[in-house]
């Protein structure tokens, strides 16, 4: 479990437990969103992630995986071989192109199903981020590709709720 050693400059954190769903039912894991001075410390530790597979002919590769905050809090599996689409499009409050938006964090490397990452945004603050999605996708993102950057299938999702 991750540890509290970051400055807080508020009270403001926020939780979001992620699941698997039907095309990768092994992942589960936290993502935790901590304001500090100027901004938010996201950490993520997930377990379960499938092993790198590179793309091969027609088949998209496994991993990395894309990453990311998207617009509804939902996570609803919907159609099993396309699911978690009621969590909407990536979170993107300034209208910015694909590269830019909000939501867009940096892809998740697994070693062995593991994976674990800290970084900073100044983009938001924890209340802004309340109640939305954060998903795990099949494919790297590749940060210019629109609307979405081509990360291919959703693979997990968790609601992100106030602590």
């Amino acid at each position: 479990m991750l540890t509290n050693w970051w400055p807080l400059t508020d009270t403001g954190a926020a939780v979001a437990y992620i699941k698997g769903g039907p095309l990768a039912p092994d992942i589960n894991g936290i993502v935790i969103f901590r304001n500090v001075s100027g901004g938010t410390l996201v950490s993520a530790d997930i377990a379960g992630l499938p092993p790198y597979r590179p793309a091969e002919g027609e088949r998209d590769s496994v991993g990395p995986h894309g990453f990311h905050i998207h617009d509804r809090g939902n996570c609803q599996i919907g159609d099993p071989n396309d699911p978690f689409q009621a969590a909407g499009e990536h979170w993107n409050p300034d209208n910015q192109p694909h590269g830019n938006h909000a939501g867009d964090f940096p892809v998740l490397f697994s070693n062995g199903g593991c994976a674990m990452m800290t970084f900073f945004t100044g983009r938001f603050r924890v209340r802004d981020v309340i109640g939305r999605a954060v998903i795990i996708h099949q494919n790297p993102d590749d940060y210019r590709t629109q609307p979405a950057g081509d990360a291919g299938k959703r693979l997990a999702c968790g609601v992100i709720g106030s602590v």
